[in-house]
């Protein structure tokens, strides 16, 4: 297991002032330290100090950028200070602004990284929080295409290819590497922010024509012409467009509010689809946070399951429970080890536990369960059948059995419990079980 990585802010405050990239309106931005856990919360002090956490939930629909609103203050074209944040590893900040829109500057990242690199960062006590994606997830628009893939490799890896039928930008592929031991976002300060964003001539025109960045000229920002960068503007490398693309597609993913684990290939996409893979990827987050306070709750231990069951070594196969819904349901676990007796026999050079084993660690778990119902309580559940059993795969040394037991239907002296066991995100057994619900002494 990788080390921990401790959460961030800044060592103090910094300023910086500038113009909005869509509307030209002037406005002073003040990056402040925030606590552990704070997370990225923007505040408009133009509006009696209006908190609007960097979050998904708080994203609002925009062409072309990406806008946060919290009832009426919106904060507009987040990517750029976002991406800033994510690439130095800026877990926690307060940002006050006085205005809607953030500064565009040059179009680019860097103007933030170098402000809050001069600021200087301060580790906290807590430890970073990690998204460690364990599926597959895709978003599609049409030709436009954007997945995160699970990866054993620490930090996000990202491989962006850009079509255009332009004649100065055509197919351009970038691949980059937000790792997690890159000292103060060197990679990125000098391979992805300065990537400016760009449009094409025409494109600029319409703008203008609608009133939007009309303070700008073309040597302010990226126009590309039929031949190439207007107003004596070069590029910075010869794949910018698709640079500032990763710049994007980094700033927004950053609204999940934790670095990301997996990687990520993308295919023309854009704001809106960034936008969208990264609200499917909060729903896994919040899965694998419910998950982690689960296993942290550990509702009945060793101890308190030898009150409630009456197997002892080497026949108690439940190490501990997680979760208890009533008499609904019920989640425990069974640690794996090579120290088990039925692995001398079960096979030796190959050791698997016995199928017959795995579903006599769902049948204990299911006592638990039965257990709950207070009229069921101090009497003994004895199987009487089983159906549907399957075994999907080989559990083995190591392994860790998650154990989940459903109430079927449950009378006076009948049970019926749809069972599971998962080892990681994989099943590993399927059963339904039938008890019956006897007293715990067959005396009298």
């Amino acid at each position: 297991m990788p080390t921990p990585q401790p959460q961030h802010t800044l060592a103090r405050s910094a300023t910086v002032k500038g113009l909005g990239l869509f509307s030209g309106t002037p406005v002073t931005v003040t990056f402040h330290p925030a606590p552990d856990d704070h997370g990225i919360v923007f505040v408009r002090t133009d509006l009696g100090n209006a908190a609007i956490p960097a979050t998904i939930e708080n994203i609002a629909r925009r062409p072309r950028r990406t806008a946060l609103r919290n009832g009426e203050a919106v904060i507009e074209t987040t990517e750029h200070l976002m991406a800033a944040l994510a690439g130095l590893r800026i877990d926690n900040a307060l940002i006050h602004l006085d205005a809607m829109e953030l500064p565009g500057f040059d179009g680019s990242a860097l103007p933030y990284v170098e402000a809050l690199r001069e600021a200087g960062l301060q580790a906290g006590t807590a430890a970073r929080k990690t998204l460690v994606l364990s599926e597959p997830v895709i978003v599609r628009n049409d030709d436009a295409m954007i997945a995160a893939v699970p990866s054993p490799d620490p930090g996000m890896q990202v491989i962006y290819e850009l079509n255009y039928t332009h004649p100065v930008i055509g197919r351009q592929v970038a691949t980059f590497d937000l790792g997690v031991n890159d000292k103060e976002g060197g990679d990125f300060a000098s391979e992805i922010a300065p990537a400016r964003t760009f449009s094409l001539e025409h494109e600029a025109r319409a703008m203008q024509n609608a009133g939007i960045g009309t303070h700008l000229t073309e040597r302010d920002v990226l126009v590309l012409g039929e031949q190439g960068p207007l107003g004596g503007n070069a590029f910075r490398f010869n794949n910018e467009p698709v640079r500032h693309k990763t710049l994007d597609l980094i700033g927004d993913l950053y609204l999940l509010g934790v670095p990301v684990q997996a990687r990520i290939v993308a295919n023309k996409s854009g704001h809106a689809l960034n936008q969208a893979l990264a609200r499917e990827m909060a729903k896994r987050l919040r899965q694998q946070e419910h998950q982690h306070k689960a296993l942290s709750r550990n509702l009945l231990d060793i101890r308190k399951l030898q009150r409630i069951l009456p197997h002892r070594y080497p026949m108690l196969l439940v190490d501990r429970v997680l979760e208890i819904d009533g008499d609904r349901r019920v989640l425990g676990v069974k640690n794996v080890t090579i120290n088990e007796p039925f692995f001398q026999g079960h096979y030796p050079g190959t050791p698997i536990m016995p199928g017959v084993l795995v579903v006599e660690a769902m049948a204990q778990l299911s006592g638990v369960l039965i257990g709950q119902k207070l009229e069921n309580q101090g009497k003994l559940a004895v199987l009487l059948s089983l159906d549907r059993v399957k075994l999907r795969r080989p559990v083995v040394p190591g392994d860790q059995l998650m154990l989940e037991a459903e109430t079927a239907r449950m009378r006076t002296s009948i049970a019926h419990v749809r069972c599971r066991a998962y080892v990681g995100q994989d099943l590993a057994a399927e059963a339904e079980i039938k008890f019956m619900i006897v007293r715990d002494s067959l005396e009298g």
